[in-house]
């Protein structure tokens, strides 16, 4: 799912699946280079919201990411989670 996916969807209604299948897009590169960073934001926010396989994932791409970038895609979260 891309960037316009996003803009039609209330952030406040999603739920953990539609955050889990944006982190699995962003790791596999669906729309563009995989990004490491979004995909971990994205589990984050679905884990946020109760998804387990969210939480699996994250933590396996995690393993494969630097401290600076698992912090950034946390406040990248963070900052998704304030403005919703």
């Amino acid at each position: 799912m891309g960037s316009l996916a996003q803009e039609w969807v209330n952030p406040v209604e999603a739920g953990a699946e539609y955050f889990t299948s944006l982190g699995i897009g962003a790791s596999l590169g669906r729309n563009a280079s995989p990004d490491k960073i979004s995909a971990h934001k994205w589990f984050n926010i679905a884990a946020a919201r109760g998804s387990c396989d969210a939480a699996r994932l994250r933590a396996e791409l995690a393993a494969e990411m630097t401290r600076d970038e698992i912090s950034l895609a946390q406040r990248l979260a963070r900052e998704y989670l304030t403005a919703s």
